[in-house]
């Protein structure tokens, strides 16, 4: 088991913790497909989500925003009798609208990760805490960035979600100190 001890014995959690986790990723790519699960994951547990990220990865067109940003009300329908992601209609409105947002923040900065990383100048925030309770689930950081996707319009981006993504992509590392992957 990993020394984070939040994956539990599950193989594909630990194998998150241990890859991904806390890692930096500059692909925008990975932006748009942790917008997407960490969308979907608000009011539920990540291994969820994490145990349906396949689905997710094929009901969402491989994350590639410009096709997602493109689908209709057939394809809303489609995906709401996939049983391979959550079927909530309001997830999936947020994840075409957000494609939409995504592409626009893309114009704006030259890339989402660009625009992501600016709130922190590039730099990983490193945290060093002892036990899983001292990790937040918000912070001001995080605040900041869902107050500021707010007002370009995203949706199911709340600060809870936002700091989650940031630990997906590294921008926060989380594992906690003593952590072999830390």
């Amino acid at each position: 088991m990993s020394d984070c001890n939040w994956p539990g014995n599950d193989k594909l959690m630990q194998k998150y913790h241990d890859k991904e986790w806390g890692k930096p990723n500059h692909s925008d790519k990975v932006h748009f497909e942790f917008l997407i699960l960490e969308g979907a994951q608000a009011g539920l547990s990540w291994k969820t989500i994490l145990h349906r990220r396949k689905g997710y990865k094929k009901a969402f067109l491989d994350y590639d925003w410009e096709k997602v940003a493109r689908m209709t009300e057939i394809d809303i329908q489609r995906l709401l009798k996939d049983p391979n992601i959550i079927r909530n209609k309001l997830k999936i409105r947020s994840a075409i609208n957000n494609a939409k947002r995504f592409i626009e923040v893309r114009e704006a900065f030259g890339s989402f990760d660009k625009y992501l990383w600016g709130f922190t100048d590039g730099r990983v925030i490193n945290n060093q805490q002892k036990s899983l309770d001292e990790i937040p689930a918000t912070t001001e950081l995080s605040d900041t960035i869902s107050k500021d996707l707010k007002m370009r319009g995203f949706s199911f981006i709340g600060s809870k979600v936002i700091y989650s993504h940031l630990q997906a992509v590294g921008i926060v590392n989380d594992h906690l100190a003593g952590c072999s992957y830390k």
